[in-house]
């Protein structure tokens, strides 16, 4: 999906340009050997379904998510868990739904609470669950990129909705090695690249953006200054 998610490439892109920190050369190296392959699939799945609803459900502040239909994992994609009744989906993101030319794309360990609007679900996350589809097949990254690409062309999937948008709050979030939970925040999602008409990336704007050419999209994130819980998060950095 272009989830966004976080997705990792967006937590990724955050952190270098809030905290500072590029990764280097050899570090990015070292997390292409490091991830070079799937790992085995049963390394993707959260073994107790209840956990994994409970998980879902922290994306947001619970006035969103208890209403909200929540999907879990299972070695054939996801499947609906609990019904909703607001129209919102809270997920457990798991690595893919970064580029297939991020180098944490395979990292087993990436959980990403993530609960996704009306208007979200029927574009960001059609493509998600496409790319889901074919990692628990065990497709190679080059496929997959190839079948979202050709599912775009064709129109196979929702075009992206104006209003997109998802709520990424957990305190238990792993977005990927570097950034681990990082910071609550809010992500929002527009066609194209679209960074400049939002200000976005300019000094000390509260806007980060990260162009997605795979899922044609721009990610916008805003940090929000507690956790789902109510409980309040880390200052950032500027």
């Amino acid at each position: 999906m272009r989830t966004h998610s976080v997705r990792s490439i967006v937590a990724e892109f955050a952190l270098q340009i809030v905290i500072g920190v590029a990764p280097c050369t050899a570090q990015a190296q070292a997390d292409n050997d490091l991830y070079k392959a799937m790992a085995p699939r049963d390394q993707y799945l959260i073994s107790d379904r209840d956990n994994e609803i409970e998980l879902a459900r922290t994306a947001a502040p619970k006035s969103v998510s208890d209403g909200a239909e929540v999907m879990v994992l299972g070695p054939e994609g996801y499947t609906t868990a609990v019904k909703g009744r607001n129209g919102f989906l809270c997920i457990v993101e798991r690595s893919w739904g970064a580029a297939t030319d991020d180098p944490e794309f395979w990292n087993p360990k990436v959980r990403s609470p993530i609960c996704f609007n009306p208007s979200a679900r029927k574009s960001v996350v059609s493509i998600y669950l496409l790319k889901t589809r074919l990692v628990m097949a065990r497709k190679s990254k080059a496929e997959i990129a190839h079948a979202v690409a050709s599912a775009l062309a064709r129109k196979a999937v929702p075009g992206l909705e104006p209003g997109a948008m998802c709520y990424m709050m957990s305190k238990q979030q792993y977005l990927n090695d570097r950034g681990m939970n990082w910071h609550p925040h809010l992500m929002f999602f527009v066609a194209g690249d679209a960074a400049a008409s939002w200000g976005a990336n300019l000094p000390d704007s509260p806007v980060i953006a990260a162009n997605d050419p795979e899922e044609r999209m721009t990610i916008f994130m805003v940090w929000a200054g507690k956790w789902s819980d109510g409980t309040p998060a880390p200052q950032m950095e500027h």
